[in-house]
């Protein structure tokens, strides 16, 4: 039920992508084209997915266990921190340069879109590369601590 689930909402969401244009990198960097030809309909389509999905985060705050899962997945780190500002600031430079952020990317390759090809790659040699330094860091801070 779960995978069946999984399936017709990610067919959802790329549907959704593909209607309101996020699948298409000139809409995006349209609408981030402040200073020229800046379009402002994706902006409503945040807005609109902003809106729904706070109905969803209200709900969820109500309901003990998840439907489809044993256990509710909620982030654990709370605060403001320097991996998440570089990490955003990484993905804000990702979509401002390619016009994809990683959903509609997927969707894009499903389109055979060379450039979401492209950015695809980039991405997961982006998500490898944070892996091996996480990884890094964590090795040398418990490493640190054993010393002390």
């Amino acid at each position: 039920m779960r995978n069946v689930s999984s399936f017709l909402l990610g067919t959802l969401f790329g549907l959704g992508l593909i209607i309101s244009g996020m699948a298409n990198p000139e809409k995006v960097l349209g609408f981030l084209d402040i200073g020229g030809q800046w379009d402002p309909s994706l902006g409503f389509v945040m807005i609109g997915a902003i809106a729904i999905a706070s109905v969803g985060f209200y709900a969820s705050r109500r309901i003990k266990k998840p439907l489809l899962a044993e256990r509710k997945h909620l982030p654990a780190q709370q605060q403001i921190d320097g991996q998440l500002l570089v990490g955003s600031a990484v993905f804000g430079l990702g979509w401002g340069v390619a016009g994809f952020c990683p959903g509609p990317a997927v969707v894009a390759v499903g389109a055979a879109k060379s450039g979401a090809i492209i950015f695809l790659a980039a991405m997961l040699v982006g998500m490898l590369i944070f892996k091996k330094v996480n990884a890094w860091r964590e090795q040398t801070r418990n490493s640190r601590r054993a010393v002390s």
